[in-house]
């Protein structure tokens, strides 16, 4: 049958007289292709003609290499049986348009092929556009070009449109942007691949250009703050670091007795050894010295904003950047902001409208803004709606169930440089939690996590039970704290409340090992497994065991610890948080065993030898029992705990040489009370750990006149207190609407002193505090001794501060001690796979041997700096350089700087 065509582009644009919708559907993008025209054809769709109804009896796909002939009839939207008028109709047009809606085609006709009585055979041919092979990235490094590889997102085999053209420029230009190249130049050649039909490859031709940075930044209509300060709004936008020296004459005299010239000047301190004394700060040299920034239009228009936020902040509510320019010269680019403050405002009377539980003077109290005061909405929203600290408006009415309370700040009035409010609320029913869900705890049993919620089924809605639950579950230890999140789902038809928890498991679980062989002793090393969310009665049930029976939420702790036959160490710990599953009672049992020889070493066989004869043993239990408390509040918590541990001395010098053989025992009960809120265990942002203890031994010399100074050995007493407090407070947002980078400022108090039932008795030997280093101990911790780490200085022994040789063999240690701790912590990441963070910090501390010595006002200072690195599987790992400053001496930090390692846990 003789083709015949039936609608093409050239025919639309012949017979303009068509129906306009019909010409529209039939222009072909590509008008390359001429198309012979039939007359039967002209016939057909002659406009003089009456309109006549087909019926599609056939279609036809041709052209297709890569593409399903039968989704692509679909998408045209024809099919068989459709009826079509021509001329006059649209159905063709249609098809047309949504074919090449794709972007897969670049010419798209419709034919007929054959015409019986009522009935039109079609054909659809299609012009496929080519597909990419290869793409390449001209210009640039390779480390770039891998990087744009994965930032532009090409993908070989994928139909190559204008669109992945665009973007692919698009991603190009924006990491060249991020990297201060602003004016980078992109054309893009195209080559088709002969080893692959109707494909092409693209070469991204790249012109960097020079690299431009911030020279200045020039503010202009400031008058009421200056320009330091909006500059220091500008987070991600500086000015660039440069050094300018500029040099008087190579003969010029200056300086101090005796007079140099400028060469002789610079050969003796050379050219950057500026120092910061005196003599460097000749006017000769005058030197500029900024932060280096890039340019980067999306954080600028994030910083533009934080100028506004900060003059809002401030009371200008109506300050405005009318402009801003970015001049480039050679590389160099200035930020022109043009400015306009508007007048300085501030917040008049204070109205309530729609409240019936709180009177209008109880409000006013807790929203804590008064008349005359600087306007400042920010403020003004937080203390009605969301404040991270409290005591705002919304949070007095969610904590008593009003979840669908609304509030809103309107103004009513502005006069000179006064603005009148009314706040405006509606109160709305109190809600009832009905559902509690919990997902994501593929590990956890869900009554582990359902015991720590203070969001019970029942109660009363309470947004700030909401965050003391939220606050529970990131102190298991078990979850990701970033991604615990309570979905509120309320229902104002019945007024209940579902709370949907999510939450993410993470590894809990931590292992030590250490290994290491020779010094004449043999094998050393460390084995050491915590299980921190253990089962123990799945223990004996095989499918719990993937690998270890785990998931409710008790700890379990093995270490064995070995120094050759020198030394051997076994401990055992298990805890139960939640005691008969009902009440917030943990029970702790812990058992302790070591073993210790001396010797002497064989020099034949470069080897030690070491006997039962000269040797320590000791065991110990510990069993300890909390009970959560309800007054003063229900952050209390109050811990009875029982220690007994024996020594047995088999010629072995512990105490004195006097007595080297017979047994000790050391016999003890402890009470502590403790208050802990911290939002999260590991990197805290606020909160307060606080505790009170005491431990004492009975008092045997009351009981026992006969006592005497060499049988408190044997049977020790004592009394010995301890108070500790740490508190977290975030003092800042260091990376912008990034909550998780903030800066905390740890503030930490530390006091601890050991008394006597018998004044005709010396100090226990027990239990005493060994001040200094990083809290390692002597005598692998023997005597039961507190350990006060002090960055920046040895273990000593000695309580004047100016006495700090840099080894002092500390034979005895203190009955009293001060500490005083400050940190300034930053968040690098808090992944659970790994929390980094850096810090910096100031100590104070010292001890004493009685109250005669005590001055809480002489102590050992240091500063410093430090990193901590928590990994899930290992613990805790801490470097720390400190500069002992009461060991400086004559100016100099040679015998003054102490580098300390930490490993596990975070030094007292």
């Amino acid at each position: 049958m003789q083709r015949r065509s039936l609608i093409c582009v050239f025919l639309l644009i012949s017979y303009c007289l068509l129906d306009l919708t019909a010409a529209k559907a039939q222009v072909t993008p590509d008008t390359t292709h001429p198309v012979s025209i039939d007359p039967e054809l002209i016939n057909l769709t002659n406009p003089k003609n009456p309109p006549r109804e087909y019926i599609i009896a056939g279609i036809k796909i041709s052209g297709t290499k890569y593409l399903d002939e039968s989704l692509l009839t679909s998408i045209s939207g024809l099919t068989v049986g459709d009826k079509v008028t021509i001329p006059g109709g649209d159905n063709f047009s249609k098809a047309i348009t949504n074919l090449w809606k794709q972007n897969l085609f670049s010419n798209i006709e419709i034919n007929y092929t054959k015409i019986v009585g009522n009935n039109i055979y079609i054909e659809i041919d299609v012009t496929e556009r080519p597909r990419l092979s290869n793409f390449y990235f001209k210009g640039v490094k390779k480390g770039d070009g891998d990087d744009l590889t994965t930032k532009t997102a090409l993908v070989k085999g994928r139909v190559v449109t204008e669109n992945m053209k665009r973007s692919a420029i698009q991603v190009i230009k924006k990491f060249y942007a991020e990297k201060g190249y602003q004016d980078v130049q992109i054309t893009i050649s195209e080559a088709k691949d002969p080893s692959v039909a109707n494909s092409e490859i693209l070469y991204f031709n790249i012109v960097k250009g020079p690299k431009v940075r911030i020279s200045e930044i020039n503010f202009f209509g400031n008058q009421a703050i200056s320009e330091s300060k909006l500059k220091k709004q500008m987070k991600d936008t500086h000015e660039q670091s440069r050094f300018t020296l500029f040099p008087p004459p190579i003969d010029t005299t200056f300086g101090p007795n005796p007079r140099m010239t400028f060469k002789e000047y610079l050969d003796k301190w050379g050219f950057l050894s500026f120092t910061g004394t005196k003599e460097f700060l000749d006017p000769w040299f005058r030197f500029k010295l900024f932060s280096s920034a890039k340019f980067n239009a999306t954080k600028f228009e994030t910083d533009k904003q934080k100028i506004i936020e900060y003059y809002n902040s401030q009371g200008y509510r109506d300050a405005a950047i009318l402009d801003y320019k970015t001049p480039v010269n050679k590389g160099k680019m200035n930020v022109d902001i043009k400015l306009e403050e508007g007048h300085k405002y501030y917040f008049g009377n204070i109205s309530w409208r729609g409240n019936t539980k709180y009177s209008d003077s109880v409000l006013s109290i807790a929203l804590g803004i008064h008349k005359g005061d600087v306007y400042n909405l920010d403020i003004l929203n937080k203390k009605l709606k969301m404040s991270q600290e409290g005591g705002d408006i919304s949070g007095l009415y969610m904590d008593d169930g009003y979840l669908f309370f609304r509030i809103d700040p309107v103004e009513t009035a502005v006069y000179n440089d006064t603005i009148d409010f009314e706040i405006r609320m509606t109160e709305g029913p109190q809600a009832t939690i009905k559902n509690i869900n919990i997902t994501g705890n593929e590990k956890t049993k869900e009554y582990v996590i359902r015991r720590e919620l203070f969001t019970i089924p029942g109660d009363k809605f309470s947004r700030q039970e909401l965050i003391r639950s939220q606050r529970q579950i990131a102190n298991l230890g078990f979850f990701n704290q970033e991604k615990i999140n309570p979905g509120v789902n309320p229902n104002q038809e019945d007024g209940t409340v579902d709370i949907n928890w999510s939450v993410e498991e993470k590894s809990a679980d931590q292992l030590e090992l250490s290994a290491g062989w020779g010094g004449g002793i043999g094998l050393t090393g460390t084995v050491g497994v915590t299980f921190n969310n253990f089962s123990i009665k799945n223990i004996f049930h095989k499918s719990a065991w993937d690998p270890l029976p785990s998931g409710d939420g008790q700890k379990l702790s093995l270490r064995i610890q070995s120094n050759g036959k020198a030394y051997q160490s076994y401990n055992f710990s298990f805890t139960e948080p939640w005691l008969g599953g009902k009440k917030r009672n943990s029970l702790t049992i812990s058992l302790y065993r070591s073993v210790f020889r001396t010797g002497g070493y064989n020099y034949r066989t470069n080897t030690y030898s070491f006997s039962d004869t000269n040797s320590l043993k000791n065991f110990g239990v510990s069993v300890a029992l909390g009970k959560q408390l309800h007054w003063p509040d229900d952050y209390f918590t109050l811990t009875y705990a029982v220690n007994y541990t024996q020594y047995n001395l088999n010629n072995y010098p512990l105490f004195t040489s006097a007595f080297r053989n017979g047994y000790s025992t050391n016999f003890s009960f402890k009470l502590s009370l403790s208050r802990y809120d911290l939002d999260q265990p590991i990197y805290p942002r606020r909160g307060a750990n606080q505790v009170l203890s005491v431990q004492f031994t009975p008092p045997y010399s009351a009981f026992d006149k006969g006592i005497t100074q060499g049988d408190s050995y044997k049977l020790p007493e004592y009394h010995k207190w301890r108070f500790t407090s740490d508190w977290y407070l975030p003092i800042g947002n260091a990376m912008g609407a990034d909550k998780s980078r903030q800066f905390v400022l740890k503030a930490s108090a530390k006091f601890g002193f050991m008394g006597r039932y018998n004044s005709r008795l010396g100090f226990s030997p027990f239990e005493r505090f060994q001040v200094g280093d990083a809290g390692l101990t002597n005598n692998f911790g023997l005597l039961g001794y507190d350990i006060i780490s002090q960055r920046g200085y040895p273990v000593y022994e000695n309580s004047d501060p100016k006495y700090n040789p840099d080894q002092q063999q500390a034979s005895q240690f203190f009955t009293m001690f001060n500490k005083y701790t400050l940190e300034l912590r930053y968040p690098f990441t808090t992944n659970p796979s790994s929390t980094i963070y850096g810090l910096t910090f100031f100590e104070a501390a010292n001890g004493w041997y009685n109250y005669n010595e005590y001055n809480p006002f002489r102590l050992r200072r240091s500063v410093g700096v430090g990193m901590r690195f928590f990994l899930p599987m290992f613990g805790l790992l801490g470097f720390d350089y400190g500069i002992g400053l009461d060991r400086i001496q004559n100016g100099s930090l040679k015998d003054a700087t102490r580098f300390t390692f930490m490993l596990g846990y975070e030094p007292d």
